[in-house]
Parts: structure tokens; C-alpha cells; sequence
């Protein structure tokens, strides 16, 4: 087929295929020896389209060209390789796009807390667990910073899950401030405020400002969209009708071991027995210290390990108030990490 035909098949355009052809990625089929016109065949239009496809990722023509010439797993690797490195790249080009707009100004930031590096960075991570990246919601994907005259609290939810933790600033602010931080970001600053002893937030436009003594500063986008009203839902919460505190290395083990997408609890007479949604295996038995009427609760396993592992400490606390009601996960011990992990209901489950 002529060349104008190819590329309105192919959605290259005819300066594309000949850039193409003469690069050896795309050489025609045919080329008139007088004319000089291009031709080429319909089975060289799935390779056209997968070469348009890999430069609309803007993947470079080295890289194309082995995609192009390798088998289908190896060109899925170069592909989350490439995906990985844009990704990468776009992150640090945020990060440093951050730190000259608040050198341009040289903008003075609010302070919102000073904390030890290592207790923000675990808090960072431990909370984050419950974030998600979901189409048409982003901010699901931060973390909500909410800081009181003596507190700061860090929030995550992705509907299914929330996470809190109150910290104790060194340095208390003396006045309140709300935001909800990139969680990506955040997650990725956590590694070098870890190895500070002190870390001063502040808030900047557009952002949080992270100062660290002897060491660049650290930026985190703000991300817009109203944020859901986890107080709301915490206060609303019904009365607790049933507790268990039970091993956490026994429990995840147990939930390890389930064999199916969903896993129930039933708690009864100092015992958490782990068992399928479905009945199709036998339980394990945990022992436990439970008071309350005996109770069976049934979970995502997605939903209820994670917020089983981040609990601080040996011990876990759940907190039930009845089937398809939200489960307070936390530490038996020590309780500045609370994990709302909500049930599926008797009737949902297949």
C-alpha cells in the first residue's frame, strides 16, 4: 500500500516512516527504483503500531529498536524497566522544580512541627500502608497532615482501610494546620529523614518543606481535592461489643497461611480462630484474651493484613462491634497507631 495509506493505518505520518526507514526500524517493503516512492505491506502494520505506541511513551529509539527485536517476556521487562525510569526521573524533576521555586523567593515557611527523623519516618511508612492510587480520587494517594497545638496526626484511607498516628512534636507549633501531602513523595523522603536526629516542617505554597540540619531540603507537593471526613466516620463509630488481644507474629502467620482471597475471625472464649470465608479448610486456633459475646467477622485478606502488620508492638487489639462493622486494629500496648480495617458482610461473601 502507498505510504500515505500505511500511515494513516498505522497513525504515523509520512515524515515518521521515513524517519523510520532510515533509522532500520520501519523500512518499507518496497521502493520504486525511479520514483523513489514507498510502499509497504498490512503485515507490517502491527510492528508500526507498536513502534508508535512505544514512542508515544517517549521510549528512546535504542530502546524501541529492543523492544521491537525481542520475545514478548523480555519486551515486557524493557518496558517496566523504561516505565520505572520515567517515573524516576519525573519524581526528582518534581522534587527539584520545588526546591528552586522556594529558592526563587526565598518564601519563608509556616512552621508546622519539628520531630526526631526516625519516629516521623516510621510514622510515614506505617500509616502510608493504607494508601491507594485510584483513578478519579488522588488524594487517596497522600497522607493527611494534621497538626494541633500539642499534636501531629498523620492520616491514610483507601476506603477500606484508615490509618492513624498522633506524634508528640519536640517542638510544638502553637497553632493548627491541615494538608494532604503527596504520599509518594513523602514515602520517598522518609529514607533520608530517618537519619536525622531533627526534622522541622514547615508549610510552603503549594507544599511541605522538610528542614534538615546539614543536609539540602527536603519538598512534598500538596494534592488538591477535599479529603474524606475520617473524624466524622470515627466518631460515629458503634459501641465495641467485643475485644481480643492476640500474638501478632501467631496471627499474620495464620492469615499467611489462608489459602483463599478472604479470611473470617471468629472470636470467642479466650480463643481467635483464622479460618476461610468459606469453611472449605479448618481454622487455626490462636489463643487470646477476649471479652464480649463471641463473634465472627469475615475479611479482605488485603485489608486485614496490612493492617495487622503495622501494628506497634508483639500484641494485637481488635476492637468488633458487630458483622460488617469496622474493626479497630492496634497495638495492645501501645495505641499512637489505630488501623480502621472494614469487614465484608456475611451476605457478600460468595
Amino acid at each position: 500500500m502507498p505510504i500515505g495509506t500505511f500511515a494513516r493505518r498505522s497513525g504515523l505520518t509520512a515524515g515518521a516512516l521515513r524517519f523510520y526507514a532510515d533509522s532500520g526500524l520501519l523500512p518499507p517493503a518496497e521502493v520504486d527504483p525511479v520514483s523513489g516512492y514507498r510502499y509497504y505491506s498490512a503485515d507490517q502494520l502491527d510492528r508500526a503500531t507498536l513502534l508508535r505506541q512505544l514512542r508515544e511513551i517517549a521510549m528512546p529509539l535504542v530502546a524501541v529498536e529492543a523492544v521491537l527485536g525481542a520475545g514478548a517476556e523480555e519486551a515486557s521487562r524493557l518496558l517496566d524497566e523504561h516505565v520505572s525510569d520515567v517515573v524516576g526521573n519525573a519524581a526528582a524533576a518534581r522534587r527539584k522544580a520545588a526546591v528552586v521555586k522556594s529558592a526563587l523567593g526565598d518564601v519563608p515557611g509556616l512552621p508546622i512541627a519539628a520531630l526526631k527523623g526516625p519516629v516521623l519516618a516510621d510514622a510515614v511508612e506505617q500509616v502510608l500502608t493504607a494508601a491507594t492510587h485510584e483513578p478519579g480520587m488522588p488524594v487517596l494517594a497522600g497522607l493527611r497532615l494534621e497538626a494541633g497545638d500539642d499534636a501531629l496526626t498523620l492520616t491514610a484511607t483507601d476506603r477500606y482501610r484508615l490509618s492513624m498516628r498522633t506524634l508528640v512534636p519536640v517542638e510544638p507549633p502553637g497553632r493548627t494546620w491541615a494538608g494532604t501531602v503527596d504520599g509518594d513523595e513523602l514515602r520517598a523522603a522518609a529514607a533520608g529523614i530517618r537519619r536525622s536526629a531533627l526534622v522541622r516542617l514547615e508549610a510552603v505554597s503549594h507544599g511541605i518543606r522538610l528542614r534538615v540540619t546539614g543536609r539540602e531540603d527536603l519538598h512534598c507537593r500538596l494534592l488538591s481535592g477535599a479529603w474524606p471526613d475520617h473524624r466524622l466516620m470515627i466518631a460515629s463509630l458503634d459501641e465495641v461489643t467485643t475485644r481480643a488481644t492476640v500474638s501478632k507474629e501467631l496471627l499474620l502467620r495464620a492469615l499467611e497461611d489462608q489459602p483463599g482471597e478472604r479470611v473470617a475471625l471468629h472470636v470467642a472464649d479466650d480463643e481467635v480462630t483464622v479460618v476461610p470465608a468459606d469453611d472449605a479448610h479448618p481454622g487455626v486456633p490462636l489463643p487470646a484474651t477476649t471479652t464480649g459475646r463471641p463473634l465472627r467477622v469475615r475479611f479482605e485478606l488485603t485489608t486485614l493484613y496490612p493492617a495487622v502488620s503495622t501494628a506497634i508492638g508483639p500484641d494485637v487489639m481488635l476492637d468488633l462491634r458487630g458483622d460488617g462493622r469496622p474493626v479497630t486494629v492496634r497495638s495492645a500496648d501501645r495505641g499512637d497507631l489505630t488501623t480502621l480495617a472494614m469487614p465484608v458482610r456475611a451476605h457478600h461473601v460468595a
